[in-house]
């Protein structure tokens, strides 16, 4: 026999066998009750590493174990919008770019929300935005046009979402059509609160938390600690659920600091996403049945670092455009089923890899 050949089957069979011990060997993986998605809107991998340079310690980010890589392109365009991508890794299926929650045809796809809702899971979001924009929109809502805030405020009348925490209260008191879909949120068993203090303070089970008329603004404007403090607040009410439950939460405003160009308060919305990403990673750790994944919907600006310093925590960023690009997104995933987001896939697969960690067939 070739001695080249044999040493290639014992080192073959040796790795099997090694394998095969380590497969008996391992115990049983944690089942995943719950699921925390967090999506920086416009955060790109550059970004990133900006806000890792200015930062005098590391990251929250930095503790996630797995990271990945997933194309972003809608069903009619090589550059997604928020809408397009958001629908996508919500449901799994490509849409146009301007549409939440609907095919390609306009057809209204289920959520994974709507999937964990239907099982029985608690579910909840939160965004810096209005919550009747697009990425939190695409979670809940079903309309063709994401401008349609006033259809999107309806269409979360249509779910038992227990938590929902953001701007956008205009859209549910100050409509068009004179509605008030606050007294119906009430009927429905909701808590309505409309500041961020009266948020935090709410011991209520299902809450409506409106921390906006519209959407709130940077960080450096004003904002203070909305993001991470909505989270924990979220993360509090729905974890009193037994059979577990799914979150997702926005950074909304990197993509809005990535359009202006403004490089200061891009890096400070990143560093406030990441402060949020610490609440949830925190949770998880101590939990235990987390899974806590971390994406974009896409990059915005065309950001480059062109220089820097380590040591001064100083960096310089160039920008390409003032619009979205094609850039992959960087996934990044911490706790048990985290290794399935290693790897380069598309946005809808996001979906079904959240699909499989809750069980859902």
């Amino acid at each position: 026999m070739n001695r080249a050949f044999l040493f290639v089957l014992i080192l073959f069979t040796g790795v099997m066998s090694i394998s095969c011990d380590k497969g008996e060997s391992m115990p049983d993986a944690p089942e995943i009750n719950n699921v925390i998605l967090m999506i920086g809107d416009g955060m790109g991998l550059p970004v990133v590493f900006a806000a890792m340079t200015v930062s005098e310690k590391p990251l929250n980010i930095q503790r996630c174990t797995t990271n990945g890589l997933q194309t972003n392109f809608s069903a009619d365009q090589y550059i997604t919008d928020s809408g397009a991508s958001g629908t996508a890794i919500a449901t799994g299926t490509k849409t146009l770019n301007g549409s939440v929650g609907v095919d390609a045809q306009g057809n209204p796809v289920r959520t994974i929300l709507e999937i964990a809702d239907e099982n029985g899971f608690a579910t909840g979001l939160v965004s810096t935005s209005s919550l009747t924009h697009a990425t939190p929109a695409s979670f809940i809502a079903h309309q063709s046009n994401r401008g349609n805030y006033e259809l999107i405020a309806s269409d979360f009348l249509k779910t038992d979402i227990d938590v929902m925490i953001g701007g956008g209260l205009d859209h549910f008191s100050k409509r068009e059509d004179k509605l008030n879909l606050t007294d119906d949120l009430k009927e429905k068993g909701y808590t309505v609160t409309t500041t961020l203090d009266e948020t935090l303070n709410s011991t209520a089970q299902k809450l409506a938390g409106f921390t906006a008329p519209v959407h709130n603004p940077y960080r450096l404007k004003g904002r203070g600690k909305m993001l991470p403090q909505s989270t924990r607040k979220a993360i509090d009410i729905l974890s009193k659920s037994k059979e577990g439950f799914f979150l997702m939460v926005e950074g909304s405003q990197i993509d809005w600091a990535a359009h202006a160009n403004a490089a200061d308060t891009l890096i400070d919305e990143v560093l406030d996403f990441d402060e949020a990403i610490g609440i949830a990673l925190d949770f998880a750790e101590n939990d235990g049945h987390t899974l806590v994944v971390v994406t974009a919907d896409h990059e915005t600006g065309g950001v480059t670092l062109v220089s820097g310093d380590i040591n001064s925590h100083s960096v310089k960023l160039n920008f390409a455009t003032k619009d979205h690009t094609a850039l992959m997104p960087v996934v990044f995933a911490y706790g048990p089923g985290s290794t399935d987001f290693a790897g380069i896939y598309d946005n809808t697969d996001i979906f079904r890899k959240m699909k499989k960690a809750f069980g859902f067939e």
